[in-house]
């Protein structure tokens, strides 16, 4: 082995021998990125899990269905000042069933009711009404009707008093508030349907 090849090897293995010393600073700089990104990925990855939940859980709609053992009515007032066409007082018995296993609350109800697939009166009902799991609970939904804003039901009614009894749907949608599962809307649809006893 020639002199010019034992110096090279000295100064390469000088370079070795001092290169080290400096590799502290930027280990303890890579390891301090590593920790900010590492951070940073939990922050977005937990706000990604808090916005899945909702997605993930689909909130099934509360079924409307006829009370059993209530008899939902129509009673029919006569002429009067307020109503000089007379009117009438709807009281629909319904049972509500949250299908969810969690609880939620009704917040709101709005639709239609029809009387022989006639428009008799539109309702708008805030109900604050709180489900539990797998809870269902009887509310009667009532609305009045005034004649002369509907003149075609003044005529209707002595038919109604005859039969004595009348065919309704009640459609329309409804919201509820199911917490971190989110506060959906449902709607329009035939909510229930059903015979109403005439009543004078």
């Amino acid at each position: 082995m020639n002199r010019s090849t034992r110096t090279v090897r000295r100064r390469w293995s000088t370079k070795q021998r001092f290169a080290p010393a400096s590799a502290p600073a930027h280990a303890h700089e890579f390891l301090f990125t590593m920790v900010r990104l590492a951070a940073v990925g939990a922050a977005i990855v937990g706000l990604a899990g808090c916005a899945t939940v909702a997605q993930l859980v689909r909130v099934q709609p509360p079924r409307f269905v006829a009370a059993e053992g209530r008899a939902s009515e129509l009673r029919l007032f006569g002429p009067s000042l307020d109503r000089p066409l007379g009117g009438a007082a709807i009281r629909i018995w319904s049972r509500v069933e949250n299908p969810n296993p969690f609880g939620l609350t009704l917040t709101s109800l709005a639709g239609d009711v029809l009387l022989e697939d006639a428009r008799a009166a539109t309702i708008e009902l805030p109900l604050g009404l709180p489900l539990q799991a797998g809870q269902d609970t009887v509310i009667p939904i009532e609305v009045s009707i005034d004649f002369s804003d509907l003149p075609e039901l003044a005529g209707a009614a002595v038919r109604f008093v005859r039969t004595g009894a009348v065919p309704y749907r009640l459609e329309g949608g409804f919201a509820v508030d199911a917490g971190p599962f989110g506060q959906p809307r449902f709607g329009p649809m035939t909510l229930m349907s059903g015979s109403l006893d005439v009543r004078r």
